[in-house]
């Protein structure tokens, strides 16, 4: 009865390596909703010490240089996460006007060109940190600077003195998980497994946001 009953079920189901990627997907959307939370909360933070201290004419300019990074880092998480919700922007004057089909066609053509922009992004991520390059000079950032004039490794923020390229770690950070988003997104296009609903986030469409 058991193997009937698989044996029934199983064209119905995704295949594995689908379901492997969706899954992943949720959890980093987990992750990405703790990071979005935190960073949220340490915004605030930062923003009342600023007002407090500009108030008792003792300002910290550090406190400003950390707010930027903070919101830096809290778009680029959250454009991540609005990937995987399909919260980002579209223009629906052409579709609005294509048959089921077709409209679902132009969805899947949208949802490929989102994946290649975060592959290439990928790609120049790469480049740019040059990884490779750095770790074949042994680590040494004035040495790999001096040869390939990629100052990155050699550069420190203003006032928090923090290695620059410790923050510049948000983009290859963004492009992988936006392309893992929308590498999920373009299965479910596919109509390869059922869409997911996200229900520990409240706006899961675009009405929900006004």
């Amino acid at each position: 009865m058991d193997d009937l009953a698989s044996s029934t079920t199983a064209p119905n189901s995704p295949p594995r390596i689908v379901r492997w990627v969706l899954d992943a997907s949720d959890v980093l959307l987990r992750l990405e909703r703790r990071a979005l939370s935190f960073l949220m909360s340490l915004l605030t933070v930062l923003i009342l010490i600023n007002v407090v201290t500009r108030y008792s004419g003792m300002p910290l300019y550090w406190v400003d240089e950390a707010s930027v990074y903070t919101v830096v880092w809290l778009t680029f998480i959250g454009a991540s996460a609005m990937t995987r919700l399909r919260l980002d922007f579209a223009v629906t004057m052409l579709t609005d006007k294509l048959g089921p089909r077709s409209a679902q066609i132009a969805k899947v053509i949208a949802t490929s060109g989102v994946l290649i922009f975060t592959l290439a992004l990928v790609a120049m991520c790469w480049i740019w940190l040059d990884p490779v390059g750095i770790a074949s000079k042994g680590f040494n950032a004035k040495e790999y600077a001096a040869e390939s004039f990629n100052f990155l490794y050699t550069e420190r923020t203003q006032t928090l003195e923090w290695p620059v390229w410790v923050l510049q770690l948000i983009m290859p950070i963004f492009a992988l998980c936006m392309s893992l988003h929308a590498l999920a997104n373009l299965l479910e296009d596919l109509r390869l497994a059922p869409k997911r609903t996200h229900p520990a986030f409240l706006a899961t469409n675009p009405d929900a946001v006004n």
